[in-house]
């Protein structure tokens, strides 16, 4: 079963998935599924996103349930319908044990999904705001506090001088 699922294109799945929930998408079908698989088509394309893969394999994995009780639900109402959201749910099963098997080969765990919102973040924000956990290409992170003002040298002070300018303003 091992050389099987590694044996399988994890694009080819995720593009026949995309196309297949594209096509049933107008008529009646469940509207999360074309998301989905457009999520798995920029997650495989991106080799360092290990935390979107990790999402996206979670997806697919309970979507698959989701499926089964739309399928069996009074929505899809017709044949051709409901044998192609079959066929997508079915689709679904080798595409979570490809995904699953890349994230192991690259070290990544499946366990933790969701709870370790102090990890590392899976995008950044363009001008260099990163995670509160460092600073990316030179910029400053939003976590680092300001640096200490320099103080300016103070021009010296006048000496006393008992003549004053005509309008100006005398202190008492």
């Amino acid at each position: 079963m091992a050389d099987f699922v590694q044996n399988l294109d994890p694009s080819r799945l995720v593009l026949a998935g995309a196309v297949m929930s594209f096509v049933v998408s107008p008529f009646g079908s469940p509207s999360y599924n074309l998301p989905i698989f457009l999520f798995g088509v920029y997650t495989q394309e991106q080799s360092e996103a290990i935390q979107s893969m990790k999402i996206f394999t979670g997806l697919v994995g309970v979507s698959a349930l989701f499926d089964l009780i739309y399928i069996f639900s009074a929505n899809a109402q017709s044949t051709w319908l409901k044998l192609i959201l079959f066929l997508v749910m079915m689709l679904k099963a080798p595409t979570f044990l490809t995904f699953a098997a890349a994230l192991r080969q690259r070290g990544a765990q499946f366990s933790g999904l969701g709870n370790n919102f102090s990890g590392n973040t899976v995008w950044s924000m363009p001008g260099g705001f990163t995670s509160l956990s460092g600073a990316r290409d030179g910029y400053e992170a939003v976590d680092d506090p300001p640096p200490a003002p320099v103080p300016k040298p103070q021009p010296p002070l006048p000496a006393n001088n008992t003549q004053n300018a005509p309008g100006a303003y005398q202190s008492v």
